[in-house]
Formats: structure tokens, sequence, C-alpha cells
């Protein structure tokens, strides 16, 4: 099997990881629930892993470091404190459902900034040209279907100048790139924990420098004779019974990304990826959407066939043992950025534990696939 999924979960990771979940579960409790030595030891887990994200980001608060499902619970958290009904919200080209979707359901009014594939002036332009009365800006660091990296600390500065609060999305981009939180100065920075962090499913991050709103209401172990929730964080965002498993698995995952460096990580990415991606231009109807230069693009690359459908080639290259997304991705807003919203696209994506070998095989594999899905067509 060679994975290349890994923008959607990272499904090879550090033994470490599955090693420190077994662990937690046959001996942590729950934090802040007793001082016994099973609430003791999950209570330590829980701070060093925000401790290890902490210092991953350059961000100062571990305290402020929330621990969320994932992602998309981030997101709702940070959107949440922010949007009102009718406020303007300012968002890129190339967000994903879980910040548009978000935004719909809290009866904001979407201001899409446009832009053509891999421009990253444009996008800053379009960003300059509509923060100016915004309520909020959104954007996401790397969109997930094409790898396009936005310049988001150059957005972040126009929102500090405009007086307009930043959420930085940076599911495709913590643990895959490097990452400043001080020196990008959002006042939200949402990520899961399974993808770039190599950490478990149901895990998730929110970096928090501004007012926050609980999304969630309960136990939190302190302040118990209150009906309201805990003015301090981590607690005020943490209701309920933490996923002490995942957390453990999750700091077993940032410390693996911490040795080997998220700059050493892209650097290897992009790499293998731009081979890659040299070679598919070589198929016949085969369109590859690959950055002129290195830098706008991540570890991530979307193809798609002139003749073969991408669901179709996507299940072709799963019967050949390749493990791709194909389709809208979950961001149609992406897709109609980049004109592919009536196709969809085959996404190819890379993680740490590809190695040059595997991917040497797929042209010949996609080659294969392409002929399969129009037979089938």
């Amino acid at each position: 099997m060679i994975y290349l999924d890994s923008a959607a979960t990272t499904l090879q990771k550090p033994r470490a990881v599955a090693e420190a979940m077994s662990t937690a579960t046959g001996t942590m409790a729950s934090p802040g629930r007793g001082g016994h030595r099973p609430a003791r030891l999950a209570a330590e887990t829980a701070w060093a892993c925000r401790e290890a994200i902490a210092r991953l980001f350059n961000f100062d608060r571990p305290e402020n470091v929330a621990f969320t499902m994932n992602a998309t619970h981030a997101l709702n958290i940070a959107l949440g404190s922010l949007v009102t009904p009718g406020g303007r919200v300012v968002v890129s080209g190339w967000e994903h459902n879980a910040v548009v979707r978000a935004l719909h359901a809290l009866g904001a009014e979407l201001d899409v900034v446009p832009g053509a594939l891999f421009d990253s002036d444009a996008a800053l332009e379009g960003f300059r040209e509509r923060l100016r009365g915004a309520e909020c800006c959104v954007c996401t660091h790397v969109s997930n279907v094409f790898g396009f990296v936005l310049p988001v600390y150059e957005i972040a500065a126009l929102c500090r100048e405009y007086g307009v609060p930043f959420v930085l999305d940076a599911s495709q981009s913590a643990g895959a790139l490097p990452l400043d939180a001080a020196g990008l100065g959002a006042d939200f920075i949402a990520m899961p924990g399974h993808k770039g962090l190599l950490g478990p499913q149901g895990t998730g991050v929110l970096l928090c420098s501004a007012p926050v709103r609980p999304l969630l209401f309960g136990g939190t172990g302190s302040e118990s004779r209150s009906r309201a929730m805990p003015a301090f964080l981590p607690d005020r965002l943490e209701a309920g019974t933490h996923n002490i498993p995942g957390i453990a698995g999750l700091l077993a995952g940032v410390n693996y990304v911490n040795r080997l460096g998220p700059a050493n990580i892209a650097r290897r990415e992009r790499a293998l990826m731009r081979a890659l991606a040299l070679e598919l231009k070589k198929l016949p109807g085969l369109e590859v959407f690959l950055s002129d230069g290195e830098e706008a693009q991540a570890g991530v690359l979307s193809v798609r066939h002139e003749r073969a459908g991408s669901e179709e080639l996507g299940e072709a290259l799963g019967r050949l043992g390749v493990c791709v997304r194909a389709g809208l991705h979950c961001a149609p807003l992406a897709h109609e950025s980049a004109g592919t919203i009536e196709t969809g696209t085959v996404r190819l994506s890379l993680s740490p534990f590809n190695s040059p070998a595997e991917l040497r095989r797929v042209p010949g594999l996609m080659r294969r696939a392409i002929s399969g899905a129009l037979a089938g067509a």
C-alpha cells in the first residue's frame, strides 16, 4: 500500500503514539478530578502536551492551549467568539467547509477574496481591499485541495493595521510547515491533532490569544460551586472528560515533530511532491496543479484527467493500492476559485513517512489507473 491521503488523516504515525495511548488507557484517569496517582498522571500528561505544542509554535502561554475534538471544533469555538449575525467576515477563496458552514450557521456575511491559484500577491491585495470595516478575517494557511500556501503573516499584519480579528486555519500546516504564533499574532489558531502533528483522530487544538466564548458547558473540576464556566483557560473551553489517551498520543506525535523540525519536514515533502509532480506531468491528458515557485505549495498535490472522472480515477488507484482522495474534498470554495468545481480533483498528500522509492512507483500506477478508469467509463 502507498498511503497518499495524509491531508485527511496521517495513517502512518510514530510507534510511540500507539504506545502512549495504550499506556494512558491503563494508567491514567481524568485530570482535575482527584488527587490520586492516575488523576495526577493524566494532569501531568495534559500539561506536558500543552507545553510541547506551545514550544512547537512559539506560543508563550501553554495554559491557553485548549484541547478540542478536531480542527472543526476549534474553528467553531473561535468563530463563535468573534462573529455576530450579519457581521461581514473576509475569507480567502480557499476555505474548507469547516469555516464556510460555521460562518453560515452564525449568520455571517461572507466576503470572499478572489484570486488565481498560487498567486500570493493577488490574494494579499484582495485582503487589503476588503478588510476595512470587517468584523473578522479567516484564512487557511494551506489549501487542503491544492497545497497553496497563503501569505498569512502579511494578511495578519493587515488585520492588525485595520483592527480586524484574525483566525488562522492551520489544518494543513501545523507540523508540516514552520508556524510562529508569536510572529503571526493571530487571535486564534485552530489545528487538528491527526494530520501534520501525527496524533490520533479525535484530537485538536485551539491556540487562544483573545477572549473566548465556550461552545460546551459542564464540569471542569474547577470552580464547581459556580453555575457559569470558569473565566480562565484552558478550563473555560474544556467541559467534560478529557480524551486522555488521545492527548497522550498527541503528545508523542508532537514530540516527534519537534525532534524532526517542521522546516525539515516541509523541505523533504516539497522535494518529494515536486519530483512526483514532474513525472505525473508526462502522462497524456493528466493536468497537474503544480506551482512555479516551491514556497507557494506544501506537500499536497491535485491532478485531474481530461477524460477520466476524478472519483473513478481515485477508485482505480485504490484498487491498485494507492490511497488518495478524490472529489471536492469538503472545499467547494477552493474548487470554484481554481475552476475545478465541475470535475473535482484527485489529491495526493504526503507525510514524513512517504519514501522516494514508493513515490517512484506512483506514475506507473497512475497510468494503469487512468486506463482502468477509462475502460470502466
